[in-house]
């Protein structure tokens, strides 16, 4: 990820580098504690996997982010795309826009690359969102009673084994691909998610004879005066097993009292609400989503998967970040390829750049929701857009 030797951006008295010393990542690490008033455990352990970009004043570092390359679903096939977390603006410096340009700054390296996509998280999505990204579906974390989990579930003879094999790793990769935005895992995953969170078990569920069907990752936690179960990763082949494994949950009951499901954790799926005995006993609480842009339209719509009946030719716009310009494209959709030509026609339907994200992540599920959320064109050209996508939903399983 390195750029060429000594090669700075200087912007508005901030230099922003690349961070390729131990003493520039120990900086940075003291400064985010002082920026989000905690730890920012994923510093120091994605040295040796991410890129950090940094911003130096004076001698002193005002503000970094990490960013990771890798690939995400889309439409069953990975497409190159970035991943940034660990971001902060120290509070002296906040108000400078400068988080505006370390954003530039950390994606340009990736883009280099080969990444048309990125995925960021933050709490301040309203500041994001006109650089152009947006969330193509709600994040929600979920509270369930283990003694409802227990009454609502049963297991239908599953086997249950401790421990991570290959077979976690397959289903991973097969569950995910039917999914818009789950990422394609690397090699040093399990390793700096097991450093992140200690004591994090995993189990594999299967009928006997029969393949792996399901991993669930948990850990307990202590909040307050309570022990907590938290669910960091359930990957279900069936709805079969998904059953299991909430059974498997509820039988934690006798000695924790609710299970949390972290907001990546379950997919938006209805399984968990309709089953349950009461659903007044689950809480959900709202947390920052992820958010999705795309860099590179063209490449992005080129690269990802399309169903392979889809037959579509439908002149396009897309708005500038400003919103004050667009340019016109051709889109084509045939025999599971997509292409994305500049073109002199007017578009029958406009986007911005973040509508367009959503799109392509399948998070318009009808032409009444596209239109509510600004889309414009006729209901007819609507339909025929969103029908590209729709075959599969939105979900980031994933968080750095």
């Amino acid at each position: 990820m390195a750029d060429p030797v000594g090669e700075r951006r200087q912007t508005d008295g901030f230099c922003i580098i690349q961070a390729d010393t131990d003493e520039h990542w120990q900086q940075y690490d003291a400064v985010a504690t002082r920026s989000y008033g905690h730890p920012v455990g994923d510093i120091p352990l994605l040295r040796h996997h991410a890129d950090l970009r940094i911003a130096v004043a004076r001698g002193e570092i005002a503000g970094g982010g990490l960013s990771v390359s890798g690939h995400q679903y889309f439409g069953g096939k990975p497409v190159p795309a970035a991943l940034l977390g660990a971001g902060c603006v120290a509070p002296e410096h906040r108000g400078s826009r400068l988080s505006t340009r370390l954003i530039s700054e950390r994606l340009r390296p990736l883009q280099d690359q080969g990444a048309v996509l990125a995925t960021l998280w933050t709490a301040a999505t309203g500041h994001v969102q006109r650089m152009g990204w947006t969330a193509p579906v709600r994040a929600f974390s979920w509270t369930v009673p283990t003694d409802e989990l227990r009454r609502s579930f049963t297991d239908a003879g599953y086997d249950v084994a401790h421990g991570r094999t290959h077979h976690t790793d397959a289903l991973h990769h097969q569950i995910a691909a039917r999914w818009n935005g789950p990422w394609q895992r690397p090699a040093w995953w399990h390793t700096w998610r097991e450093a992140k969170h200690p004591g994090l078990t995993t189990y594999e569920f299967r009928l006997p004879h029969h393949e792996v069907s399901g991993s669930l990752s948990v850990a307990f936690e202590h909040r307050g005066d309570k022990r907590r179960l938290v669910v960091h990763d359930f990957w279900a082949d069936t709805s079969q097993t998904a059953t299991a494994m909430l059974a498997f949950l509820g039988r934690h009951n006798s000695r924790i009292p609710a299970v949390d499901f972290q907001r990546t954790a379950l997919p938006p799926a209805p399984l968990l609400l309709h089953h349950l005995h009461r659903a007044g006993s689950v809480t959900a609480q709202a947390g920052s989503p992820w958010l999705l842009r795309v860099l590179n339209l063209r490449e992005a719509v080129r690269l990802r998967g399309w169903p392979e009946d889809a037959d579509l030719a439908l002149p396009i716009e897309v708005t500038n970040h400003a919103g004050d310009a667009t340019t016109r494209f051709s889109l084509r959709i045939h025999d599971g390829s997509g292409e994305l030509e500049p073109s002199c026609r007017p578009g029958h339907v406009t986007l911005t750049p973040g509508q367009f994200a959503v799109w392509y992540a399948g998070g318009y599920r009808t032409t009444a929701a596209a239109l509510l959320s600004g889309v414009h064109g006729s209901p007819a050209a609507v339909r025929q857009l969103i029908r590209a996508t729709s075959d599969q939903e939105p979900w980031m399983a994933d968080h750095l």
